[in-house]
C-alpha cells in the first residue's frame, strides 16, 4: 500500500559526516510538521554514516536512504529532487540544525503566498570549536537583512542571497526552469540566478529558523567551485543579461571601482558582451593615472541620474554602503542608474 503523498520533501546529501549527521536528522524528525519525508542522499560514505543512515531508517519509516558512488553534491541533489513526492521541497546539509517550526512556518508561507515561488529564512552563524571565522559572520549579516522578494533581486549580483540549507521551494520550478547544473560554478547561487532571471518570486522569513554550521572544512571554503573567481564568472554573465533587460544605455556601463582585483573581474562582464566606457575611484591616486590605460575619473565627475549606468564592484568592507549613500543623496535609483556587484 502506497504512503499518502508527504506536504514536504526533505534532501539531505550526505557524504563521511557521522561526526555530525545524527543531531541533522533528529533535528528534521523532530520537527512541527510531521507529514514530511527524509531524503537521505548517501554519496559513496565510507565512514560510520550509512550504518546510522541504517539505524535511522528502521526507527521512523519517514526515512528514504538512496545511494550513490561518489558522483557528486549536484548528481545527489539532483536523484532527491527526482524522488521526492512532495510538491514542496527543502533543502538540509549534515552538519547543521533546523529548528522545530522551520518546515510548517515554511511550508505555511507558501501555502499562503501562491506567487512566491522560493522562501528561505534568516539563519544562526555558529561553530562547535566557538572560533569566529569573520568572512562567514559577515556574510551572514548580509543575507540576513535580505528578506523581501525586492531587495534579494537587487542584491543578488553581490553575492548569494540564500544560505542553501535554509530554502524551501515548489518542486515544479524545477520542472519548469531546471534542477541543478554542473560545473565550475557554485551550484546553489547559479540555481538562485537563474530562477530569478526567469521571473520566479523569492522571500525570506524574518526569523532564524536554521543554526548554520561553521567549519574549515566545509565545501564552499575548499572546493575550486565555490573560489572568488568561480562566484564572479558565474554571475557577471547573468549580471550581463539583466543590464540588457534593464540598462538604457545597454551594452555600456562605468564601473565604480578601478582596483586592480576589480579590472581582473571585470574582465568576466566584458567577456559577455557589455562595454566598460570607464571607471570611477575615490583614490585620487588612480584618477587619470595613463599607467592603468584605463578611463578612470573622480566620483564628483559621476553625472546626472539618467546620463549612464554604474555597475559597483568595490567589495571592501563597509564600502557598499558608502557608494550607495552617495548616489543615493543625487539621486540615483539602485536598479535603474546602478547596481552592486561586489
Amino acid at each position: 500500500m502506497t504512503s499518502p503523498i508527504p506536504r514536504i520533501s526533505v534532501i539531505l546529501p550526505v557524504r563521511d559526516d557521522e561526526k555530525t549527521l545524527s543531531v541533522a536528522i533528529e533535528s528534521i524528525l523532530g520537527q512541527t510538521e510531521r507529514n514530511l519525508e527524509l531524503l537521505v542522499v548517501d554519496d559513496g560514505s565510507t565512514d560510520a554514516s550509512p550504518g546510522i543512515l541504517r539505524e535511522f531508517a528502521e526507527l521512523d519509516g519517514r526515512i528514504r536512504v538512496l545511494s550513490t558512488v561518489k558522483l557528486g553534491i549536484v548528481e545527489a541533489l539532483n536523484l532527491g529532487l527526482a524522488e521526492a513526492r512532495a510538491p514542496y521541497l527543502a533543502r538540509m546539509d549534515s552538519d547543521d540544525i533546523s529548528l522545530p517550526k522551520r518546515l510548517s512556518l515554511q511550508c505555511d508561507f507558501l501555502d499562503t503566498n501562491p506567487e512566491v515561488g522560493l522562501v528561505s529564512c534568516r539563519v544562526e552563524h555558529w561553530s562547535e570549536d566557538g572560533e569566529i571565522r569573520k568572512g562567514y559572520e559577515t556574510y551572514v549579516e548580509w543575507i540576513n537583512a535580505l528578506v523581501e522578494d525586492t531587495d534579494i533581486r537587487l542584491r543578488r549580483f553581490v553575492e548569494s542571497p540564500f544560505a542553501h540549507p535554509s530554502v524551501v521551494f515548489r518542486k515544479s520550478l524545477a520542472g519548469t526552469y531546471g534542477a541543478y547544473r554542473s560545473g565550475l560554478f557554485p551550484e546553489d547561487y547559479e540555481l538562485w540566478l537563474r530562477w530569478l532571471e526567469c521571473g520566479v518570486k523569492m522571500e525570506k522569513l524574518d526569523a532564524i529558523l536554521l543554526r548554520w554550521r561553521d567549519h574549515d572544512n566545509r565545501l564552499s571554503r575548499i572546493d575550486p567551485r565555490y573560489s572568488v573567481e568561480a562566484f564572479y564568472e558565474m554571475k557577471l554573465e547573468y549580471l550581463h543579461r539583466w543590464l540588457k533587460d534593464n540598462n538604457c544605455h545597454f551594452p555600456k556601463v562605468k564601473i565604480w571601482g578601478a582596483g586592480r582585483i576589480t579590472r581582473r573581474r571585470v574582465k568576466f562582464l566584458s567577456n559577455a558582451g557589455t562595454v566598460i566606457s570607464g571607471f570611477y575611484d575615490v583614490d585620487p591616486r588612480k584618477v587619470g593615472n595613463p599607467r592603468t590605460g584605463l578611463m578612470v575619473q573622480s566620483i564628483e565627475d559621476i553625472p546626472e541620474p539618467g546620463e549612464e549606468f554604474i555597475v559597483a564592484m568595490v567589495g571592501a568592507r563597509g564600502a557598499r554602503e558608502k557608494v550607495g549613500a552617495f548616489l543615493r543623496d543625487r539621486g540615483h535609483r539602485e536598479g535603474v542608474d546602478y547596481v552592486f556587484a561586489a
